[in-house]
């Protein structure tokens, strides 16, 4: 395993041109797995790993209570190792391939309302005012755009605002695509970006690869993903009445608020960047819970009586 890892990550680097997360996430699994292994039977190469091993694998994280979801994940990230070992002829059978991903409970997304939105994003104001109007840009490009906290944390100077209220994104799968992004958004990136220091000459004057963090820390560098999320988690926590959120609540609500005000699930499917509609129609489902709630507790006739029609 020790050959096998690194060989596999640099095929999705160089011949796959997967993002740098999705890489560091692949390792990260595969490492733990690696580790498993190790202190189950010792050193061991790919053809020496079994289905009854990953199941033991993976019922051991169940047991100490790691997501449906991040099992699931790890699952995925063998199967693509092993598939990739028998293409390259290391192994005759994928192990993972006859496993079964855990089941995952559908859980409606978490989501803002319109008000509580624009009251989170308008929060930053008691920072320095470079991390203010920093932060401010970052949740409002977050809710404006709909676009993943990756997606954002990627993004550079060189992408620019381009005309007619655009901006290009680099989404998942090193896929490109241009997203709207709203009027007070785009002030709110100008006023940040009017808040930096002059960049350097020689920094300016470099090649044409190498590209500008829209988003910096204090140090002049690309913020983390995890770095935006904690921007996020930490003013939602200022609002008393908003449990703290991710950046990804935001996601959601961009997405529930175009479906509120009508907007199609093709185009809505286009603008979050995923590749298949069945992922957007979940929206449908909190448009409609949100009407039978206001149903229920508006019309007189509206109670459901506990025995069931014939």
């Amino acid at each position: 395993m020790d050959d096998a890892i690194p060989r596999f990550l640099n095929h999705l680097k160089v011949e796959r041109d997967v993002s740098p997360h999705t890489i560091r996430n692949y390792g990260i699994d595969l490492r733990q797995f690696q580790a498993f292994v190790a202190a189950t039977i010792g050193e061991c190469s790919p053809t020496g790993i079994d289905a009854a091993m990953i199941r033991t694998f993976l019922a051991g994280l169940r047991t100490k209570g790691v997501k449906a979801s991040s099992i699931a994940r790890k699952l995925a990230t063998l199967r693509s190792l092993f598939y990739y070992l028998g293409r390259e002829g290391v192994v005759q059978v994928n192990p993972a391939a006859s496993v079964s991903s855990p089941k995952q409970a559908k859980r409606l997304p978490r989501f803002l309302t319109q008000e509580e939105a624009c009251r989170l994003v308008e929060q930053p104001s008691a920072l320095p005012a470079r991390f203010g109007l920093r932060d401010r840009a970052i949740l409002e490009t977050l809710y404006s755009t709909g676009i993943r906290v990756s997606e954002l944390a990627a993004l550079s100077i060189e992408d620019g605002l381009l005309p007619d209220g655009l901006i290009k994104v680099l989404g998942k799968g090193r896929k490109e695509r241009v997203v709207p992004i709203g009027l007070h958004a785009t002030e709110a990136i100008i006023a940040y970006l009017e808040s930096l220091p002059p960049r350097p000459k020689s920094t300016a004057q470099s090649s044409p690869h190498v590209r500008t963090p829209l988003f910096r820390n204090r140090f002049g560098k690309r913020l983390s993903v995890r770095s935006v999320e904690r921007v996020v988690e930490k003013w939602s926590r200022q609002l008393a009445d908003i449990p703290s959120i991710s950046p990804h609540a935001l996601r959601h609500s961009f997405a529930t608020h175009l479906l509120d005000g009508g907007a199609d699930l093709r185009s809505i499917q286009e603008l979050l960047g995923h590749e298949r509609l069945s992922t957007t129609q979940r929206y449908t489902h909190v448009a409609t819970q949100r009407l039978m709630e206001a149903y229920d507790s508006a019309h007189p006739r509206a109670k459901k009586s506990k025995s069931s029609l014939p």
